[in-house]
C-alpha cells in the first residue's frame, strides 16, 4: 500500500500565505513584540523557511507593507476609472479608500503604525505609500482640476492625504461611521475648495 506524496505549495502562493499570516501577528502584537517563530508556527512552516523567504523579520514586515500598499493603489485607481468629473472620481478615490480601512483592517494597521519603525526601512515603505496616494491624487487634479501650478496641485493632494489618514484613525474610534459616511464628512471639507477650480 502506497500513501500519496503531499503536494507541494507553489513558492509564490507560499509566501502570499506567509504574508497574510504575519499581517496578522504584526497587526495583533505590534512589531517588536511580534516573533518570528509565532508566524512560523501559524504558518505551518520552519522558522527557517520564513528566513530563506525574506531573510529577517524587518524583511518580512516590509514585504507585508509592499503587499498592502500595492491593493491600496489598485483599489483606489480601479475605483476612479470612468469618473468623468471631479466632483466624481474624487468621491469614488475617497470611498474605496475608507472601504480599504475597513475591509482590511490588519493591512491598515501596518500601514498607520509607523511610530516605532521611525529611522527603519519600514518607515521609509510608510512614507513611500503616502507618497503613492499623494501622486495618485495630484494626477487626478491634473485631469480634472485647474491647478494653476504644480506646487499647488502637490500641496492639494498632500493635504487631502493628511487629512484622510488623520479621518481613518478617527473611524477607528467610531465602528458606528460606515465607509460611506466617512466619505461624505471628507467630501463636505474637501470639495469645497477643491470645486472652484474644477474643470
Amino acid at each position: 500500500m502506497t500513501t500519496a506524496k503531499r503536494k507541494r505549495m507553489p513558492r509564490a502562493e507560499r509566501e502570499r500565505q506567509m504574508i497574510e499570516i504575519a499581517e496578522e501577528v504584526f497587526s495583533e502584537r505590534g512589531y517588536t513584540a511580534a516573533s518570528m517563530d509565532e508566524i512560523a508556527e501559524r504558518v505551518g512552516v520552519s522558522k527557517p523557511m520564513l528566513y530563506e523567504y525574506f531573510n529577517s523579520k524587518e524583511g518580512l514586515l516590509l514585504a507585508c507593507i509592499q503587499q498592502s500598499r500595492a491593493a491600496l493603489r489598485e483599489v483606489t485607481e480601479r475605483a476612479t476609472v470612468g469618473a468623468t468629473t471631479a466632483e466624481e472620481a474624487l468621491r469614488r478615490g475617497l470611498l474605496a479608500f475608507f472601504v480599504f480601512i475597513r475591509e482590511r483592517r490588519q493591512a491598515w494597521s501596518l500601514l498607520r503604525h509607523e511610530m516605532a519603525l521611525i529611522g527603519t526601512p519600514a518607515a521609509d515603505e510608510i512614507e513611500q505609500t503616502r507618497r503613492q496616494q499623494t501622486d495618485l491624487i495630484a494626477a487626478l487634479m491634473s485631469d480634472h482640476i485647474e491647478s494653476g501650478d504644480d506646487f499647488r496641485a502637490e500641496a492639494s493632494a498632500e493635504f487631502v492625504v493628511g487629512a484622510c489618514e488623520r479621518l481613518a484613525i478617527w473611524c477607528e474610534r467610531h465602528e458606528d461611521v460606515s465607509p460611506e459616511m466617512a466619505t461624505g464628512y471628507a467630501m463636505d471639507i474637501l470639495w469645497s475648495g477643491l470645486s472652484a477650480r474644477a474643470r
